[in-house]
């Protein structure tokens, strides 16, 4: 018979081994899974927001200036913002809280000309676009696809993603945000690729106008539905059988779904937010706003693609207030027919009058020919829009008729399965910026975004491990107090 020592040290070695087993075999499933859980938090999606630049201020001046007495225009939704900034739009792209790492890529170009020549050619002739912002190791570089006439030698060379400018972070932490990664106003810097792209009018080291983004970031899973006003699944409410043939988009004359994306006039919008109109614009009824355009959702109407014929109403309201200004059009509807098409609209104030509407007055007209249906979808895309009569006297004077207008963009989902083409997008607002810093830390506006990948299975684990490991803890220490037993007993 064995010592009762020897057997009360056995049962503690066993107890020693039993907790260690325990906790081993704990830990190696809770490292795979928190070591998952971590790779799932540091993955995300940036989808969504703008980038304003002015790229530098003294060479717009130039360009519009009395020497090069040239000009300069947006394309692929490029707008305006402030006095002179260039916001491109719709960012994509990744961002990692772990390391800051971020990488944002926005769409849109602004060309600049000038110096015209004879041929009617110019000497000057850049465009800049699609802007790319990376950040890493707290450095910044910004990028873009360039394409211009090096200056004296005329020469044009065109590189895409080009190392533009180099950001000074100065110190910001981009670690750990939210959502949306916003950076405002850091100083700018053109990098030696960049001076030969920009055609030699600027050296390396030249410093540029500071640059602002804000940037949406998701976790994989809260990406929702996208921001494309594609069609729905709405019918009629006269209890007819029109609804159902628009949802199935097969109908003669029917359609499943429209919109139609114009911006009105960038140099009025500019005239509302600038120093004389001081005003603004607001967008009710279902109207959104896409930067450099306006989309008014919901069409519904009759198209008949033999004949190339499309009558279309559709539903949002765009109104103007400013210092001696106050013009609202809503109720936007579209008539093509011959190649040719109008966009009306219910006009109420400045040239109906105070207080006065006119309906379906007649706006803009644009050439059509281009309506022709292809996988489902009859579309156009930027199509140029002249002032009518009507559209100049609903401003009140302001444009003569036969004025270039903002060109009119439409889309008509023939068949319920096609897509109405995606509304370029802004993005989230960022917080207003706090504090002196000219460059703000990127705001944790969502930190949301962060707890829906908190590892909480892990986590779990681990309390049951430190549960058990105390639970074996505890017998020992039981044990321990227990009088040894004598021969007797």
């Amino acid at each position: 018979m064995l010592p009762c020592r020897q057997v009360r040290g056995r049962s503690r070695g066993h107890a020693r081994a039993l907790a260690v087993a325990l906790l081993t075999s704990l830990l190696g499933g809770l490292l795979p899974l928190a070591t998952a859980a971590t790779a799932r938090a540091e993955q995300r999606t940036v989808s969504g927001g703008r980038l304003d630049w002015a790229i530098k201020s003294s060479f717009q001046a130039y360009v519009t200036g009395p020497i090069a007495q040239g000009s300069w225009g947006l394309s692929g939704g490029a707008a305006t913002v402030g006095a002179n900034r260039f916001r491109f739009h719709s960012a994509t792209g990744g961002y990692d809280p772990a390391t800051g790492t971020l990488t944002a890529g926005f769409s849109g170009a602004v060309r600049f000309t000038g110096h015209k020549k004879p041929d009617g050619g110019f000497e000057l002739d850049l465009t800049i676009s699609r802007p790319q912002v990376t950040v890493s190791g707290g450095r910044g570089t910004l990028y873009a696809d360039m394409t211009s006439k090096e200056k004296g030698t005329g020469r044009v060379t065109t590189a895409a993603r080009v190392p533009l400018a180099s950001l000074d972070l100065g110190g910001v932490d981009t670690r750990g945000g939210g959502s949306p990664i916003a950076l405002d106003n850091v100083p700018a810097t053109l990098t030696a690729q960049g001076a030969r792209a920009f055609a030699g009018y600027y050296p390396a080291g030249t410093a540029l106008d500071p640059v602002s983004l804000s940037a949406d970031v998701k976790a994989p899973g809260t990406e929702g539905p996208a921001k494309d006003g594609s069609n729905d699944d709405r019918g009629t409410t006269d209890g007819s059988s029109q609804g159902e043939d628009r949802r199935r988009g097969g109908a003669p004359g029917n359609f499943a779904d429209a919109a139609v994306d114009w911006g009105v006039r960038r140099t009025f919008r500019e005239y509302v937010t600038g120093d004389i109109a001081k005003g603004a614009w607001r967008l009710t009824d279902g109207a959104q706003d896409g930067g450099a355009v306006f989309r008014f959702p919901k069409g519904k109407g009759s198209y008949d693609p033999e004949h190339g014929t499309l009558e279309a109403e559709f539903t949002g309201t765009v109104r103007f207030t400013g210092t001696h200004l106050d013009l609202a059009l809503s109720r936007f509807a579209v008539k093509v027919t011959d190649g040719r098409g109008t966009l009306s609209a219910r006009v109420t104030g400045v040239g109906a009058a105070a207080g006065a509407t006119a309906d379906r007055t007649p706006l803009v007209t644009f050439d059509a020919k281009g309506l022709k249906p292809a996988d489902g979808l009859a579309a156009l895309t930027e199509a140029p829009a002249k002032l009518t009569e009507e559209g100049a006297r609903a401003f009140g004077g302001m444009y003569r008729a036969g004025t270039e207008m903002d060109p009119v963009s439409l889309a008509v989902a023939v068949e319920a399965k096609a897509a109405l083409p995606a509304l370029p997008d802004l993005g989230s607002d960022p917080a207003p910026p706090t504090g002196p810093a000219s460059a703000t830390k990127p705001r944790n506006t969502a930190a949301s975004a962060d707890a829906t990948a908190f590892p909480v299975l892990p986590v779990s684990l681990g309390v049951g491990a430190l549960a058990l490991v105390a639970a074996a803890f505890l017998v020992l220490r039981a044990r321990r107090r227990t009088p040894a037993p004598t021969a007797q007993d």
